[in-house]
């Protein structure tokens, strides 16, 4: 179990971070700061569409130190794409992937499928609660927004547990 990144994360989805909504301007600068200006993500292209931006923000802040950018080839984008973060989950260097037939942790990384757009890989999240029928999530990106979410398993791809990997 993770509860140092599930706190943070908690802490953090607090913070209200925010894409451009609500005629506000966004505040998501610290966390597209932390990935190189040549990314094809960005702060002017992330409005709903920063979820993975937001837990590799947690994770930084919990102390991990993830390259923006992993250089495998076998990681298709930056820890700012979803996909992404499956993909480095399965290296075999790290085999901290779980399937949504297992129970997730406190503090797992949550990978849903068909959330917001209807395709795989749509939407990441932290785990910090965990009930029978239900996760209590830190998210980025809800409804453009950062929050803290009730969700079912039903949509649920897998999960990346990376005290595993890290330790």
């Amino acid at each position: 179990m993770n509860k140092h990144l599930a706190d943070i994360a908690k802490n953090e989805a607090r913070k209200f971070f925010h894409g451009n909504a609500m005629g506000v301007t966004t505040n998501l600068h610290p966390i597209s700061n932390l990935f190189p200006s040549s990314e094809t993500w960005n702060v002017n292209s992330w409005d709903n569409a920063w979820c993975a931006a937001f837990v590799y923000w947690c994770c930084v802040n919990a102390g991990y130190e993830l390259p923006a950018r992993h250089k495998s080839e076998a990681v298709s984008c930056s820890f700012a794409g979803c996909i992404a973060w499956e993909q480095w989950a399965k290296l075999p260097e790290n085999n901290c992937w779980f399937g949504h037939s297992n129970k997730p942790q406190i503090g797992d990384i949550v990978l849903f499928d068909y959330i917001f757009a209807q395709k795989e890989h749509d939407h990441i999240a932290i785990v910090i609660d965990v009930c029978e029928h239900f996760i209590t999530t830190a998210e980025g990106n809800f409804n453009n927004v950062s929050a803290i979410v009730k969700r079912t398993y039903e949509n649920v791809r897998g999960y990346v547990r990376i005290c595993q990997a890290l330790d």
